[in-house]
Protein backbone atom coordinates (compact mmCIF):
# COMPACT_ATOMS: atom_id res chain seq x y z
CA UNK A 1 0.00 0.00 0.00
CA UNK A 2 0.81 3.68 -0.87
CA UNK A 3 1.81 6.22 2.10
CA UNK A 4 -1.38 8.03 2.50
CA UNK A 5 -0.21 11.38 1.06
CA UNK A 6 0.76 9.08 -1.82
CA UNK A 7 -2.81 8.63 -2.56
CA UNK A 8 -3.73 11.68 -2.02
CA UNK A 9 -1.55 13.38 -4.40
CA UNK A 10 -2.27 10.41 -7.48
CA UNK A 11 -5.93 10.52 -6.71
CA UNK A 12 -7.10 14.09 -5.61
CA UNK A 13 -7.88 15.46 -8.73
CA UNK A 14 -9.99 12.34 -10.62
CA UNK A 15 -11.90 12.08 -7.01
CA UNK A 16 -12.86 15.86 -7.10
CA UNK A 17 -13.90 15.66 -10.49
CA UNK A 18 -15.93 12.86 -10.13
CA UNK A 19 -17.67 14.60 -6.94
CA UNK A 20 -18.13 17.94 -9.08
CA UNK A 21 -19.77 15.57 -12.21
CA UNK A 22 -22.48 14.18 -9.59
CA UNK A 23 -23.28 17.54 -7.48
CA UNK A 24 -22.32 19.86 -10.13
CA UNK A 25 -21.01 22.19 -7.13
CA UNK A 26 -17.44 23.36 -6.98
CA UNK A 27 -17.82 24.23 -3.38
CA UNK A 28 -19.84 21.12 -2.32
CA UNK A 29 -17.35 18.62 -4.55
CA UNK A 30 -14.04 20.76 -2.50
CA UNK A 31 -15.99 19.80 0.76
CA UNK A 32 -16.85 16.57 -0.41
CA UNK A 33 -13.24 14.81 -1.79
CA UNK A 34 -11.24 16.47 1.55
CA UNK A 35 -14.05 14.72 4.03
CA UNK A 36 -13.73 11.65 1.34
CA UNK A 37 -9.92 11.32 2.18
CA UNK A 38 -10.47 11.67 5.47
CA UNK A 39 -12.84 8.99 5.83
CA UNK A 40 -10.16 6.73 3.99
CA UNK A 41 -7.55 7.79 6.05
CA UNK A 42 -9.99 6.87 8.71
CA UNK A 43 -10.58 3.15 7.11
CA UNK A 44 -7.69 2.58 5.70
CA UNK A 45 -7.15 -0.33 7.36
CA UNK A 46 -10.21 -1.97 5.62
CA UNK A 47 -8.88 -1.18 2.16
CA UNK A 48 -8.95 -4.99 1.17
CA UNK A 49 -7.15 -4.31 -2.27
CA UNK A 50 -9.82 -6.49 -4.44
CA UNK A 51 -10.57 -3.25 -6.18
CA UNK A 52 -8.99 -0.63 -8.09
CA UNK A 53 -8.13 2.47 -5.01
CA UNK A 54 -9.78 5.05 -6.99
CA UNK A 55 -12.93 2.78 -7.19
CA UNK A 56 -12.78 2.91 -3.06
CA UNK A 57 -12.55 6.55 -3.12
CA UNK A 58 -14.93 7.36 -5.63
CA UNK A 59 -17.35 4.91 -3.56
CA UNK A 60 -16.78 6.69 -0.44
CA UNK A 61 -17.15 10.23 -2.31
CA UNK A 62 -20.63 9.04 -3.28
CA UNK A 63 -21.90 8.19 -0.22
CA UNK A 64 -20.56 11.23 1.38
CA UNK A 65 -22.10 13.25 -1.13
CA UNK A 66 -25.31 11.27 -0.85
CA UNK A 67 -25.04 11.96 3.21
CA UNK A 68 -24.89 15.02 2.79
CA UNK A 69 -27.75 15.28 0.23
CA UNK A 70 -29.98 13.79 3.26
CA UNK A 71 -28.53 15.73 5.96
CA UNK A 72 -29.68 19.00 3.55
CA UNK A 73 -25.70 20.26 3.88
CA UNK A 74 -26.32 20.51 -0.27
CA UNK A 75 -29.30 22.88 -1.67
CA UNK A 76 -28.24 24.01 -5.43
CA UNK A 77 -26.09 23.46 -8.00
CA UNK A 78 -23.70 26.59 -9.09
CA UNK A 79 -22.87 27.24 -12.46
CA UNK A 80 -19.09 25.51 -13.38
CA UNK A 81 -17.68 28.24 -14.68
CA UNK A 82 -17.62 31.92 -14.14
CA UNK A 83 -20.13 33.23 -16.86
CA UNK A 84 -20.56 36.90 -17.77
CA UNK A 85 -24.18 38.38 -16.56
CA UNK A 86 -26.19 37.90 -19.63
CA UNK A 87 -28.38 40.75 -21.26
CA UNK A 88 -31.38 38.46 -21.60
CA UNK A 89 -31.18 37.86 -25.25
CA UNK A 90 -33.22 35.09 -27.50
CA UNK A 91 -30.16 33.32 -27.46
CA UNK A 92 -29.25 33.38 -23.75
CA UNK A 93 -33.13 32.13 -23.26
CA UNK A 94 -33.15 29.05 -25.79
CA UNK A 95 -29.32 28.12 -24.36
CA UNK A 96 -30.83 27.82 -21.00
CA UNK A 97 -33.64 26.25 -22.38
CA UNK A 98 -31.46 23.78 -23.76
CA UNK A 99 -29.87 23.30 -20.99
CA UNK A 100 -32.83 22.59 -18.87
CA UNK A 101 -34.62 20.14 -21.29
CA UNK A 102 -31.03 18.35 -20.76
CA UNK A 103 -30.75 18.19 -17.21
CA UNK A 104 -34.47 17.00 -17.30
CA UNK A 105 -33.90 14.74 -19.07
CA UNK A 106 -30.73 13.34 -17.42
CA UNK A 107 -32.72 13.26 -14.24
CA UNK A 108 -35.03 10.75 -15.62
CA UNK A 109 -33.05 7.94 -16.78
CA UNK A 110 -31.94 5.37 -14.60
CA UNK A 111 -28.40 4.80 -13.16
CA UNK A 112 -25.73 3.84 -14.20
CA UNK A 113 -26.47 5.69 -17.64
CA UNK A 114 -26.87 9.16 -15.37
CA UNK A 115 -24.03 8.57 -13.55
CA UNK A 116 -21.99 7.60 -16.36
CA UNK A 117 -23.10 10.73 -18.30
CA UNK A 118 -22.27 12.95 -16.01
CA UNK A 119 -18.57 11.92 -15.02
CA UNK A 120 -18.04 12.36 -18.70
CA UNK A 121 -19.89 15.66 -19.71
CA UNK A 122 -19.44 17.36 -15.99
CA UNK A 123 -16.58 15.87 -14.95
CA UNK A 124 -14.63 15.39 -17.84
CA UNK A 125 -13.47 12.37 -17.21
CA UNK A 126 -11.91 9.67 -19.56
CA UNK A 127 -13.98 6.71 -20.40
CA UNK A 128 -11.42 4.55 -18.76
CA UNK A 129 -11.56 6.53 -15.30
CA UNK A 130 -15.25 6.03 -15.35
CA UNK A 131 -14.83 2.13 -16.15
CA UNK A 132 -12.04 2.05 -13.54
CA UNK A 133 -14.65 3.34 -11.10
CA UNK A 134 -17.30 0.94 -11.97
CA UNK A 135 -15.33 -1.94 -12.04
CA UNK A 136 -15.80 -2.28 -15.72
CA UNK A 137 -13.94 -1.74 -18.76
CA UNK A 138 -13.10 1.60 -21.47
CA UNK A 139 -15.74 -0.39 -23.62
CA UNK A 140 -18.69 -0.70 -20.73
CA UNK A 141 -17.98 3.30 -20.23
CA UNK A 142 -18.34 4.03 -23.96
CA UNK A 143 -21.45 2.12 -24.50
CA UNK A 144 -23.07 2.75 -21.18
CA UNK A 145 -22.45 6.66 -22.26
CA UNK A 146 -23.42 5.91 -25.40
CA UNK A 147 -27.10 4.71 -24.60
CA UNK A 148 -27.36 7.81 -21.97
CA UNK A 149 -26.96 10.06 -24.51
CA UNK A 150 -29.87 7.98 -27.02
CA UNK A 151 -31.71 8.04 -23.67
CA UNK A 152 -31.52 11.48 -23.18
CA UNK A 153 -32.33 12.72 -26.95
CA UNK A 154 -34.92 10.38 -26.62
CA UNK A 155 -36.43 11.62 -23.54
CA UNK A 156 -36.22 15.48 -24.92
CA UNK A 157 -38.31 14.18 -28.52
CA UNK A 158 -40.24 12.59 -26.39
CA UNK A 159 -41.57 16.03 -24.69
CA UNK A 160 -41.21 17.82 -27.95
CA UNK A 161 -44.09 15.86 -29.32
CA UNK A 162 -46.18 15.97 -26.14
CA UNK A 163 -46.22 19.94 -26.11
CA UNK A 164 -46.54 19.92 -29.62
CA UNK A 165 -50.03 17.66 -30.16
Amino acid sequence: MKGFDEVYNAYFQDVYKYVLAISRSSQAAEEITQETFFRALKKIDTFRGDCDIRAWLCKIAKNEYFRMLEKGKIYSTEPLQDQPAGLGTEEDFIKKEEAFRIYQALHSIEEPYKEVFSMRVFGELPFKKIGLIFGKTEGWARVTYYRAKQKIQNKIKEESEERHE
